[in-house]
């Protein structure tokens, strides 16, 4: 018998069974009863879906429940059994009253259309089959497995508008045991449903066919689903994350990740296109009407697709050939290979076969397209064409279904290849583990590391492994329920058992800090002379450190992203720490020389904006870390390191830079914003700056006084808005050149972006500073004991002193800031974060510029009050506008004394650092404390001063710490938030659990509208560059070379984070990516990849141009804008053919044109005529 088909009918007031869910309130429960108990007693009389035991204002359980139906009961049970006895653990029972609550909506969703429209919550066909495949060829799907309905298990089409998205559930056999499945498509990732030809009037075929896999589930016993002690139970908590759906699960416990799957039942991975049949009858003929025209209303088009045809299921025969090995006599060796390999090699050439890779895991190649015609002619290439050709393929990012007219394909020079790149930097490969498959990318350029550069002559056989959640997902969140297990679980066997490519199998390695806590690791193909354990051994001696999450740490260090520097010698001297009442006031802080700074900065040849090195450099050297401040009592080339500097015992010990101090513009947030409101701080004083500020980004884009003064106060950490000024003063605005008019557009939506999201407000009495200490004992500490006092003056007089210098203070000269001012550091969550300061003017500091001294004296250090900072290169928010200076003053700040570490009291293996890892990834509620504690902070009357706020700080604090105790947060139910406010956008809750906040956050969200950044392409290119030189026709052929490959490396780094845009890559100012990341450390990264990338090419440029001089390099720069101009000018006339106008000039089909201004300065000249 098939499932009752379910139609949402409108609601009675008086009739609970034409409601979608059905809520009971039931009283007089026991205090220890559990949701497992409750279940099993109200399971009889329906399907429950939730269950929540109250507690009162104490946490004390109050006597009463709440349970809900969906759908509801069958009967009024409640009303027919009195008393109602819920059955207890050891056969007790108790007698409890029911009470019917009455609905809190209407079970109705109005259209986003037509707000009149109101749709039903819940729409469900069902069909009678279900079919997973892939799109063979346009119109046509291979099948690879069906499931037919019967009549144990229905197959539901769920439309949830509710949540807004698409659930299918299914059933399938699995070794004799019927399992349920399910999976499910948010609105957001569908933009068609492809409806064909069924060849019957009252039978419909549904096609949907995804890019990338959604979520799948597997349904639990409801009962073993029950936490003890929990006071919350759904249906949500019986469905479990799936990544694989196969007969023989046990081959997965030692089989290694690979793109291709053993024996799959469904490869829920890569069968990602889905057709659904239905047999409609004229109620749900209604139904399926409605839900076309409710997703149609979300931008989901329901379209006709005529002479769709389906495939039969066949394996593909393209591993078989690819896979066989053939004699090594068969192709010419060299001596090292015959070193190195057995009697046989793989056909394809190890790079050739990571590039087919890389083009079948993206999808732009699928296996079953390719015939042994297509691998005999990619066999017969040259290795690097037959790389040049696949990268072209993944470059272009569109699936190919014919791969044979690829050979027919004439790439033009430079468009795939592979240039020089600098020392510095290295092509490294990556790959993606998500839940259900592997994608591989194409190598791309990056800053090295010490491991990868000691290496060098195996740094193809590196592998860059990041574990995410489905790809339009991002990263995996931890949980506190075991819904996740088999990720993690897939996490550890990825670890455990290594991944394979071709004939190479990849093994963990290490993973570097910044990479931890973004789920990524290092893993390592090894060679016969090569193993994994022989580098970490290289690494250093970490025999004596007995915590595996310090071991962990320590490894990470000698993967951080480093400059070498190699043309310069070094003596260290060791120097005392300043300890006190148990805190290290010059924690991580080393010194040099002026002498060797000035050495180092000519060395790392950064462009530069003061002849003077930098006063702080982050670094690594050996096993030491933390920074270098310049200190004129240094020799001249002399390194003084202290104690808290050294971790570990290092074979490798030459100077590594990380990063310098340089100025950044101070910016609010919501935390830091929510912590000043608490101390005191009036919400209009944050709506007038926003305001200020909303307006000057609009006046901006005409105004060049405007724009320059807020580019260059309003720096950003990448320094780009100093680039962006700099192109105003060469006149590029004024003449609304179409490069720098889209840089500008991009500036201001992204800057409008972040104050909606993330309430970044730009304080320009402000700066956002490296911190060091005081090496001269000259400012005044925190004292414990210092006399409180009314009087202000004196209240000023008794705080702390810092010492803050910015090297263009008024009139571009160097200026002390002098007075009160708050220091912070992010993020801040605890009232006691914002300390109040004194900013003073010490002579003997003068030398430090563009940091935040603070002192060595006192009971405790001002930055460990900040946050639990420290000065190993933490940054520090530092502000005196005297608007923000709060009421309250120096709220007693919390205790950031890290909880004992965890020690297994034996050696630390490979398996430690592996379980560790998947450990951290459980367990990282980083995230979530956070954002319970920004609800909370905002809901409660008492804000941030509220008991659940404290502890949230407490175990924020706790989490931040994980990476070196061990010692997870565990986050209880209790502190997760019932209610959201709007400004957290939390979509995919109830209505009646979003709340509209009336407080300073909500105020500042409500005040900003989003700008959608549209590119300029059809303004005319600056005619003072075009028309500077005569140029040669070999001088544009070798522009026209050199842009296509930067393009192509552009386009490596948008697919590899999925960036939608060039301007973006180019500028930092990332709208989007793939969030495999968070937004801040996001920022750092692609600063860095952007940086790589630009002096890359600048110095192919040099070797074309023939030298730096002005002389040759003007000519060559100018031609690189021509020939962008030329390529920009056909587009741009082929889209006003078609009718395309400017607004609808998607950047993805338009040639890029960032090129040219690698040069900005050069082009600056030009366009001048200042060539002299």
């Amino acid at each position: 018998m098939r499932p009752r088909t379910q139609i949402a009918v409108a609601r009675r007031e008086d009739d609970w069974r034409s409601w979608v869910e059905l809520r009971l309130k039931v009283a007089g429960l026991p205090p220890d009863i559990t949701t497992q108990e409750l279940w099993a007693s109200f399971s009889r009389h329906g399907s429950v879906t939730q269950i929540e035991i109250f507690e009162d204002s104490r946490g004390a359980r109050d006597g009463s429940a709440r349970v809900t139906f969906g759908p509801p009961p069958q009967n009024a049970f409640w009303t027919t059994i009195i008393p109602f006895f819920v059955n207890l653990r050891r056969g007790v029972r108790a007698a409890v009253r029911l009470f019917l609550e009455n609905p809190r909506r209407t079970f109705y969703h109005p259209s986003p259309v037509n707000k009149q429209i109101k749709y039903p919550e819940v729409m469900i066909l069902y069909a009678d089959s279900l079919e997973f495949g892939f799109m063979y060829d346009p119109q046509t799907m291979m099948t690879m497995h069906t499931v037919n309905s019967s009549e144990r298990a229905g197959i539901r089409f769920k439309q949830s508008m509710l949540y807004r998205e698409t659930v299918v559930d299914f059933g399938i056999n699995v070794n004799g045991q019927a399992e349920s499945f399910r999976f499910s498509i948010p609105f957001a990732h569908l933009e068609t449903i492809y409806q064909a030809d069924a060849g019957n009037d009252d039978k419909v075929e549904l096609v949907v066919s995804l890019p990338t896999p959604p979520r799948f589930y597997r349904k639990l016993d409801e009962k073993d689903t029950h936490e003890a002690k929990a006071r919350y139970w759904s249906e949500k908590d019986a469905w479990y994350r799936q990544t694989d759906i196969t007969h023989f699960p046990a081959d997965l416990k030692t089989s290694p990740v690979a793109l291709k799957k053993p024996r799959p039942i469904i490869d829920i991975g890569r069968w990602t296109t889905y057709r659904l049949r239905f047999k409609l009858s004229n109620e749900t003929r209604a139904l399926f009407h409605r839900i076309g025209q409710a997703l149609r209303d979300y931008n989901i088009s329901i379209e006709k697709m005529a002479g769709f045809k389906i495939a039969p299921h066949r394996e593909p025969p393209v591993w078989q050939y690819i896979d066989q090995p053939v004699p090594v006599s068969s192709r010419p060796t060299s001596m090292l290979e015959d070193l190195l390999r057995d009697d046989s090699v793989p056909l394809l050439a190890f790079a050739v076969r990571y590039q087919l890779e890389v083009c079948i895991s993206q999808g732009y190649l699928n296996e079953h397209n390719l015939s042994q015609a297509f691998v005999d002619k990619l066999t017969n290439m040259q290795p690097s064409k037959a790389q040049d050709l696949l990268e072209y393929v993944a470059n272009q990012g569109k699936r190919i279904f014919v791969p044979m007219e690829l050979f027919d394909l004439k790439i033009v020079k430079g468009s795939a290849s592979r240039p020089p790149i600098p020392q510095y930097c290295t092509y490294i490969r990556s790959a993606n583990v998500t839940p259900t498959t592997i994608y591989f990318n194409t190598p791309t350029v990056e800053i090295s590391n010490r491991v990868i550069r000691y290496y060098a002559e195996h740094a193809d056989r590196f592998l860059r492994v990041r574990f995410t959640d489905e790809k339009v997902e991002g990263k995996i969140y931890s949980t506190d329920k075991d819904t996740m297990d088999e990720i993690f679980t897939r996490v550890k066997r990825t670890l455990r058992n290594g991944i394979t490519i071709g004939d190479r199998h990849y093994e963990f390695l290490a993973f570097g800090n910044a990479q931890f806590r973004e789920n990524g690791a290092y893993f390592f193909a090894p060679t016969r002379h090569l193993q994994p354990d022989h580098i970490r051994n290289w690494m250093g001696n970490f025999d004596e450190i007995p915590y595996v999450a310090l071991y962990a740490a320590r490894l990470g260090q000698c993967f951080s992203t480093t400059r070498a520097i190699i043309g310069t010698k070094t003596t260290i001297r060791e120097v005392e720490d300043v300890i006190r009442n148990g805190y290290v006031f010059t924690d991580g802080v080393g010194m040099i020389s002026p002498f060797l700074a000035q050495l180092i900065f000519h060395e790392l040849s950064v462009a530069r904006t003061s002849a003077e090195p930098p006063s702080i450099f982050q670094f690594r050297m050996g096993g030491c870390k933390g920074i270098l401040a310049v200190s004129p009592n240094s020799n001249r080339q002399e390194i003084m390191i202290r104690r808290s500097q050294y971790k570990f015992a290092a074979r490798h010990e030459g100077l590594e830079i990380i990063r310098w101090s340089q100025f950044a513009a101070a910016n609010l947030n919501r935390q830091i914003i929510i912590v000043l409101s608490t101390l005191g701080i009036l919400d209009d004083v944050f709506v007038e700056k926003q305001k200020a500020q909303l307006a000057n980004l609009e006046l901006a884009m005409t105004n060049e006084k405007v724009a320059l003064t807020m580019l260059q106060k309003d720096i950003d950490p990448n320094q780009m808005t100093l680039a962006l000024a700099g192109m105003i003063l060469e006149g590029f605005q004024r003449v609304q050149e179409p490069f720098m008019t889209s840089l500008l557009r991009l500036w201001r939506a992204w800057s409008i972006k972040y104050l909606k999201e993330k309430a970044r407000i730009t304080i320009r009495n402000g700066a956002f500073l490296l911190g060091c200490v005081d090496e001269t004992s000259t400012l005044k500490g925190h004292f414990d004991d210092t006399p409180s006092t009314k009087d202000l003056e004196d209240r000023a007089n008794k705080l702390p002193e810092v010492f803050v210098q910015l090297s263009k203070g008024p009139k571009n000269k160097p200026s002390v800031i002098l007075g009160p001012m708050i220091l912070a550091r992010n993020p801040s969550l605890h009232p006691g974060d914002i300390r109040n300061v004194q900013g003073v003017d010490v002579p003997a500091l003068r030398h430090l510029k563009d940091v935040v001294v603070v002192p060595q004296t006192g009971d405790r250090p001002i930055v460990n009050m900040c946050s639990g900072g420290d000065l190993d290169g933490d940054d520090y928010l530092v502000i005196w506008d005297k608007d923000l200076l709060p009421r309250e003053w120096n709220h007693p700040p919390m205790d950031f004394t890290p909880a004992p570490k965890i020690t297994l009291g034996r050696p630390i293996t490979t398996d430690d650092l592996t379980s560790f890892f998947v450990t951290y990834m459980k367990n990282d509620n980083l995230s979530r404390i956070a954002y319970a504690h920004l609800a909370f902070a905002d809901f409660l009357d008492e804000g941030l001063k509220g008991e659940k706020c404290l502890r949230l700080a407490e175990l924020h604090s706790t989490a931040v710490d994980y990476t070196k105790s061990g010692v997870p947060a565990r986050m209880t139910r209790d502190l997760n938030p019932a209610k959201w406010p709007h400004f957290m956008e939390k979509k995919n809750r109830p209505k009646e659990n979003i709340y509209r906040s009336k407080k300073v956050l909500g105020k500042l969200y409500d005040q900003v509208e989003l700008v959608h950044f549209v590119p300029v392409f059809d303004a005319p290119f600056d005619a003072r560059i075009l028309g500077a030189y005569k140029l040669s026709n070999s001088s544009l052929e070798d522009a026209a070379i050199l842009k296509r490959q930067y393009d192509a490396a552009v386009r490596r780094i948008m697919a590899q984070h999925d960036i939608k845009t060039e301007f973006e890559v180019w500028s930092t100012f990332v709208m989007d990516h793939s969030k495999a990341s968070n937004d801040y450390k996001f920022h750092e990264e692609i600063g860095r990849i952007s940086l790589a990338l630009k002096e890359r090419f600048r110095a192919l440029c040099y070797q074309k141009a023939g030298g730096k001089d002005f002389k040759v390099l003007g000519p060559f720069v100018a031609a690189m804008y021509t020939v962008t101009n030329e390529e920009v000018g056909a587009a741009v006339a082929k889209a006003k053919i078609r009718g395309i106008d400017q607004t609808n000039m998607k950047a993805a089909s338009m040639p890029m044109i960032s090129f040219p201004w690698l040069f900005q300065g050069v082009l600056g000249r030009i366009a001048n005529g200042t060539f002299g």
